[in-house]
């Protein structure tokens, strides 16, 4: 990247990036067994497995839910694949619920999230201010089980601002980049927000208030949502960004002690697996104790901010 100063200043300190031929696909498998390691649990225990799928897909026309059951040989498995980018670790939750609610023969859910970069498509340095990660993760979810349970989900779009971060080739409009296009020279992806605001730094200033106003907008919706209010929040799990992390937290009257601020500068952007990565590096630490309230928040493509409340 022509800045690689920025990173640091953005608050990074290491991030990931999966070894040639690591496949999305590959470390969702990985998460998804050391999951169900850890719980004792074969995959014939699993009911539905999940996949949230924040980057472009190993493969076009291929439903990389069901080729990671194959990986996990589970050959009838119930699948389901959600892909609205890195906020699909999250809003998944609530669509796992709704499976629930209309599927009472589900009783054990194997959720996994996984974001793996490719770099033929876009600069992991340049896509926003943040550096994109390979990671994924897993959980277990179980019906009226009585830890880390999720209580609401709320959203909110701005469909004017759907084209932020898109990647241009590789689609069914555009399926060939010109010649002597690359991804590590294309433009980085905030080029598209300011020319979206034609360069005027007082609309940047005031799409940045509006972003934390929805961000905690989100928030209060899933408390309402939930029976609860915002003063009850005890921790703040966002996105992997170490400046958002400070934006929004203060707001909240949380010290970023109660934060993943400093996991975030430990992993960077891991796309849809942030969240939950966080919330268990937490739980294991015992920073997030039994009867803490929790939330999973974010901005995704979109645009789209959320939330999700989970009851420690």
């Amino acid at each position: 990247m022509p800045d690689p100063e920025r990173i640091g200043r953005w608050g990074y300190r290491t991030f990931h990036r999966a070894a040639d031929g690591v496949t999305a696909v590959d470390l969702a498998a990985a998460a998804a067994r050391d999951a169900l390691d850890r719980d004792g649990l074969a995959v014939s225990d699993v009911d539905l497995l999940v996949l949230a799928h924040s980057e472009m897909p190993d493969y076009p026309h291929w439903d990389s839910s069901t080729a990671l059951a194959r990986a996990l040989k589970m050959r009838d498995t119930q699948t389901l694949l959600l892909n609205e980018g890195c906020a699909s670790g999250v809003t998944g939750l609530a669509l796992v619920a709704g499976v629930l609610a209309t599927q009472p023969e589900i009783q054990t859910v194997l959720f996994t999230a996984v974001n793996r970069v490719s770099e033929f498509h876009r600069n992991r340095m340049t896509v926003n201010n943040a550096v994109h990660s390979d990671g994924a993760v897993a959980a277990v979810l179980r019906r009226g089980h009585e830890r880390n349970r999720w209580l609401a989900t709320e959203q909110l779009i701005d469909s004017d601002l759907c084209d932020w971060f898109r990647t241009d080739y590789g689609g069914a409009v555009e399926p060939v980049p010109p010649e002597g296009w690359s991804a590590a020279t294309a433009p980085p992806g905030h080029e598209r927000v300011q020319a979206h605001f034609q360069k005027d730094p007082q609309r940047l200033r005031e799409f940045g208030g509006q972003a934390i106003d929805r961000s905690i907008a989100v928030i209060d919706g899933a408390c309402h949502r939930a029976g609860v209010s915002r003063d009850e929040v005890t921790h703040y799990i966002y996105i992997n960004d170490p400046d958002g992390i400070a934006d929004v937290a203060p707001l909240l009257n949380l010290p970023l002690s109660r934060t993943n601020q400093e996991i975030a500068r430990r992993h960077g952007h891991m796309g849809a697996a942030d969240q939950l990565t966080a919330l268990g590096e937490l739980l294991e630490a015992g920073a997030v104790e039994p009867g803490d309230l929790v939330a999973l928040t974010g901005i995704s493509i979109g645009m789209r901010w959320y939330c999700s409340l989970v009851r420690a």
